[in-house]
């Protein structure tokens, strides 16, 4: 039986996992036989390999960009233009939401706008010579009234005065005096009014005569300038009814129906219906995103290349590059680990989405590692160890300390040397449980690496 790959770790982790593995029982994992055997079939020697260290992670197939599609105003929707799985540009026109009441408004706005740009511009041409003209004829008519009128004054006061004279002198009554008080009131109230009359007529000549005030003018302008930017906000309104593919994809989903009514928000509804939050979901390209565990980061850069076995075809493995390592750890169920987003070197055709993958980023090679059968190791007392031959050609215990694994090969860091020989197979009639320590101390393997 070959220990389960468990990338590279410390040696104490692989210690660990051997302990789990050889519990369970070390005579299934080196088989007792009937016959006698020679040394040579029971046991393979220690040398060195080139190892390939790998860091294993699952991981998910998701789209590099994806984002829903929603209109920016509540409305319904008008026409759905792409089905499912249909390829679109960015830019191009996915879906149209509703837009008459948007028009009705445009049109008069429009309407607003003719008008005030109008009166700018007859502000702007100044006046005319026709409308000169007939201001200096309301003048002059102006000054007669105002002639007449301070005529009827005077001879209203001259005959006021002869009839205070006759009352004096008790030659007419009292109510005729009164009487002539009264005309010469209502003339000079006559002449009051004609004066102001012409003098009005003579200022809006003379503002004919000057053109219009700068003052004027600037508020005609402004209201022009507020008429195009209520015109221009209802346009980009009617822009916003036209939903369009902000990048270059495929839909992959369909949340509306044309007649449905949609809000502007970012989720995605789970199926079409009459209310939804968006029309459709939109996603580019393919990658890799897993979930690496904290231990092994330190073994992981970008541009690192990385092995990709889908569950759906097992048999291949794809290629990929470490394209990004996320900067702040996330933690599940008490495990932290590391985002790693991988991009695909090749497989885009055949993968999809949501697809699980097993992942081993490829790390350093180990040009002369001290390295066994990874069936070779054992524990005894709770140590790691393997089991090697005494003068008399019967294994027996010794500890090691294991480095990483890779494949079905487990590097050794300390407790044999090169050409050591350790059993994988036990003699004939021998079991685990009677198996000694060994009583001298291990050869130190790093003298001789």
């Amino acid at each position: 039986m070959r220990l389960p790959f468990i990338g590279s770790v410390s040696p104490l982790v692989v210690a660990v996992a051997v302990v789990g593995v050889a519990g369970v029982g070390a005579a299934v994992v080196l088989r007792s036989q009937r016959e006698t055997v020679p040394l040579e079939d029971l046991t393979v020697e220690v040398a060195q390999r080139e190892l390939t260290l790998k860091i294993t992670a699952g991981g998910r197939v998701v789209p590099v960009k994806t984002v829903n599609l929603s209109p920016k105003n509540s409305g319904l929707l008008a026409a759905l233009l792409v089905e499912q799985g249909a390829v679109v540009q960015a830019g191009q026109v996915v879906a149209v939401m509703d837009s008459r009441e948007i028009e009705a408004q445009i049109f008069r706005a429009q309407g607003a706008l003719q008008e005030a740009q109008a009166r700018l511009a007859e502000l702007q041409n100044g006046t005319r010579s026709e409308e000169v003209s007939r201001a200096q004829a309301q003048v002059a008519q102006s000054q007669a009234q105002v002639q007449e009128a301070q005529s009827r004054l005077q001879r209203a006061q001259q005959r006021l005065h002869r009839y205070q004279t006759l009352r004096e002198e008790g030659a007419i009554a009292q109510d005729d005096l009164d009487a002539v008080i009264t005309e010469v009131n209502q003339a000079q109230a006559v002449l009051n009014q004609t004066q102001a009359n012409l003098k009005a007529n003579q200022d809006q000549l003379a503002q004919l005569k000057n053109g219009p005030r700068p003052e004027t003018i600037a508020q005609a302008q402004a209201q022009v300038k507020s008429a195009q930017g209520q015109l221009v906000s209802l346009q980009i309104q009617r822009e916003d009814t036209l939903i369009r593919a902000p990048f270059a994809g495929i839909i992959t989903q369909r949340y509306a129906d044309p007649g449905a009514f949609v809000t502007p928000t970012t989720s995605a509804s789970a199926t079409a219906s009459a209310t939804s939050t968006s029309i459709v979901a939109l996603a580019q390209g393919l990658e890799i995103l897993a979930n690496v565990p904290e231990v092994d980061m330190g073994q992981l850069s970008p541009g690192q290349l990385v092995e990709i076995v889908a569950d759906s075809f097992p048999s291949e493995t794809f290629v990929g590059k470490v394209r990004l390592i996320a900067p702040e750890a996330i933690r599940e169920d008490n495990v932290t680990s590391f985002q790693v987003r991988v991009a695909l070197v090749n497989g885009q055709d055949r993968l999809r989405s949501g697809m699980n993958v097993d992942l081993s980023f490829v790390g350093d090679r180990l040009a002369t590692a001290l390295a066994v059968p990874t069936v070779a190791i054992v524990t005894q007392g709770g140590d790691a160890g393997v089991l090697v031959p005494n003068d008399r050609d019967q294994p027996v215990f010794r500890p090691v300390t294991v480095g990483t694994t890779v494949d079905d090969q487990t590097q050794i860091l300390e407790g044999v040397v090169e050409g050591d020989r350790v059993f994988i197979e036990l003699p004939p009639d021998l079991s685990f449980e009677n198996i000694k320590p060994e009583s001298s101390p291990p050869p130190d393997s790093s003298t001789d690496q």
